[in-house]
Order: structure tokens, then C-alpha cells, then sequence
């Protein structure tokens, strides 16, 4: 593999990298991004290895380049070993599922505040580099959902920057905020032990990355009671051909970022910490906004062609958010990332439209769970 440079033109120098919770959406995408392209070593950490098993095995030509270690990271001694071993720390475990936050507060807090403690305590003692997954969601409400509503059009009052945009929550009873005041409170801490005991740290704000291998399927490779986020949610629909369900009419706009071009920028990070250290990122595609209830009719218009019926045949459905998420949920209605910081310090910047992600996520959904959706829909019901 020939040497690789940095943006400084600076040789980067193979690194062994501890990625907590790399058995995920955003780990498996990672962990082929490094075994293909680099010559970096991924020490991969979950309770599953199932969306990483295809880089794993003897055949590879990178196998002494990944290994999984099944651990749940609480109380586990053996944490401490693999950071203290490696040069590089990237924590992705969390809960980050918006129906868990209301029907699982405790979980939700513990998974995205309490345990990353001892993941940032002991990068902090070793003197190793952290890279944390934090999420968009930190920012809370925009300025803008509390102007008049002439104002409401305006992107500024939505645009979120890392180092100006308040955070700001609903009322405590409004227990999905259980999920962005942890994340904040580890951005928090994270950047206290930064500035009191030297950590060099990268903190990354994912705004709606989408793509193969995201989240679940339910009844298929997940609980038939799950809720996944709002991808694999319409996926889920569209494969069953029953409607999809616009929480409060579909009304919240959100930006969608390709996996692939997130992981671009995960890398540069990786490979430029003189750049990255100290920063905290936006990650997303400003280019790429919709309403949800406008996700939903792209979704069934691309997924019509993929699965060749006719979009006739799929249709949505208006909910309430506590018919579909429970008593205490409440949402942003809009989130623009300000990417002014990452063009600046990586060079950085999404390339994928929306069309064109939708149209490879899905037919990546209907090879995938076609078949298996089908046997499930045929056994009788009980």
C-alpha cells in the first residue's frame, strides 16, 4: 500500500485504533474505509459483531489488521487494556434511537453520559487522543421555533454552529431530551478534561447519517416491537407496503448526510490531528434538507422503481407523536449545520444528493430484507 500524506503532506504513520461500539452502522462502514485505504489497525469493541462479520476472517488480506473483542464496556477491566494499548480512542456506543429516549430514560442517560466516563478518564490518565461521537441533537430547540411565525422561513435563525449555537431543552417531564442532555454533558466533560488535564480530543455532531446497515429491520434482524430511526422506519414500511407513518404530519425538516461521504471526514480526522484536535465538527449536508413528510414521498417514489410496483401502492399516514412515541416526547422542527469549521480545518465538504443516497439505501433494503420480509408477512398470525 503506498505511503499516505496528511493534508500537510506529512507522512501519517500507521495507528492502532480502539473503536468502541465499531460494530454498528457507523463502525462497519469505518472499519471497510480503514481495511481498504489505510494501513491503520482497528481494535473493534461491541456486544455484536454482526454488521462487521465480512471483514472479519483468516482470508483477508487485512485480518491481522481487525479484531473484535465482544464486551459491554460497563465494569469491564479489560477497557482500560485495549485504550491504553492503542494510539487512537473512537467512541461510538450509544443509545441513539428517539423511541428508546421516552420508554428507556435511564438506559439512554447512562449509555450516552455514565458510561463514556471511564472512556474519557482513561484516555485522559494514558495520554491518548480521543475522537467522541457526540450528535446534532446537543443543540436542542432552534432560535428559530420560538419567533413569530414570519420569521420561521429564515434559514439563519436554524443554522447551528459549534462555537455560537445555545443548547436548548425542553421542560424535564419531556423525557426525549433525556438522549441530547447526555450527550452534552460527555461534550462537557470531554472539554473540561481537555482544559484542566490536556486531552486531546475531536468531537464529532453527525446531523442524519444514512445509508446500508443502519439500524434494524423489526421481525427481521430486530425486536418486532422496535422503533428504528426514521430511515430504516420508512424502509420498514415500504417492505411490509403499509403506509408510513408522518409523526405530527411529517411537519420537522432535517438534513441527510451519505454514510460514505461521513466517513470521509471521520478519516481526515483520523489522519490530521494537528488539525482536528480541539475541534468540534458539524457533520452533515445543508444541501440535502427536506421535511419529513417530503422524505417519506421520495422514499416511496425511489423505492417503486426499486422493487418495480407502482408508487400507487404506497401511501403514508398521519400520526400524533404520542400515539407513535408515548406521553413526554417532543422534537426540533429544524437543524441546519453550519460547516464553516470543517471546510476550514479538513477541507472538507458532503458530495452525495439526496436522490442519489436514497436510490443506494434502498436498494441496498429491498435486496437485503426483501426476501426475509416476505417469509414473515406468509406465517400466520397467532
Amino acid at each position: 500500500m503506498a505511503q499516505r500524506v496528511d493534508l500537510d503532506g506529512k507522512p501519517v504513520a500507521a495507528m492502532s485504533i480502539c473503536m468502541i461500539g465499531g460494530g454498528g452502522f457507523i463502525g462497519s462502514h469505518l472499519c471497510e474505509k480503514l481495511m481498504a485505504e489505510t494501513s491503520h489497525k482497528a481494535v473493534v469493541v461491541d456486544v455484536s459483531s454482526e454488521k462487521i462479520n465480512h471483514l472479519l476472517g483468516e482470508s483477508h488480506p487485512w485480518s491481522s489488521r481487525i479484531e473484535f473483542h465482544h464486551m459491554n464496556i460497563k465494569n469491564d477491566s479489560r477497557l482500560e487494556t485495549l485504550i491504553k494499548a492503542s494510539d487512537l480512542t473512537i467512541n461510538l456506543a450509544a443509545i441513539c434511537t428517539p423511541a428508546d429516549y421516552n420508554t428507556r430514560p435511564l438506559d439512554t442517560i447512562f449509555s450516552n453520559f455514565i458510561d463514556a466516563i471511564p472512556v474519557i478518564k482513561y484516555c485522559t490518565e494514558n495520554n491518548k487522543r480521543l475522537i467522541h461521537f457526540s450528535t446534532c441533537e446537543v443543540y436542542g430547540k432552534t432560535i428559530g421555533s420560538f419567533l413569530p411565525e414570519e420569521f420561521r422561513k429564515d434559514p439563519k435563525y436554524y443554522m447551528l454552529k459549534e462555537d455560537v449555537s445555545p443548547c436548548i431543552f425542553g421542560p424535564v417531564e419531556k423525557q426525549r431530551w433525556s438522549y441530547a442532555c447526555a450527550k452534552q454533558m460527555t461534550d462537557r466533560l470531554i472539554y473540561a478534561e481537555h482544559a484542566e488535564n490536556g486531552l486531546k480530543f475531536t468531537i464529532v455532531r453527525p446531523y442524519n447519517w444514512i445509508g446500508p446497515r443502519m439500524d434494524f429491520i423489526p421481525g427481521v434482524d430486530g425486536p418486532c416491537d422496535g422503533v428504528p430511526r426514521v430511515l430504516a422506519c420508512f424502509s420498514n414500511n415500504l417492505l411490509r407496503r403499509e403506509p408510513l407513518k408522518l409523526v405530527d404530519g411529517g411537519r420537522s425538516q432535517r438534513t441527510f448526510l451519505y454514510i460514505k461521504d461521513a466517513i470521509e471526514a471521520v478519516l481526515l480526522m483520523i489522519d490530521n490531528p494537528e488539525r482536528a484536535n480541539g475541534q468540534i465538527f458539524n457533520v452533515g449536508n445543508p444541501d440535502n434538507e427536506v421535511s419529513v413528510k417530503e422524505l417519506a414521498e421520495l422514499m416511496i417514489q425511489v423505492y417503486a422503481k426499486v422493487a418495480g410496483v407502482p408508487s400507487s401502492s404506497l401511501s403514508t399516514l398521519d400520526v400524533s407523536s404520542e400515539e407513535f412515541y408515548g406521553k413526554g416526547y417532543d422534537d426540533s422542527d429544524r437543524r441546519i449545520p453550519d460547516m464553516t469549521i470543517i471546510t476550514r480545518q479538513l477541507g472538507w465538504k458532503p458530495e452525495t444528493p439526496l436522490d442519489k443516497l436514497l436510490d443506494d439505501t434502498l436498494q441496498y433494503q429491498h435486496q437485503t430484507y426483501s426476501s426475509a420480509i416476505k417469509k414473515v408477512l406468509s406465517k400466520p398470525s397467532n
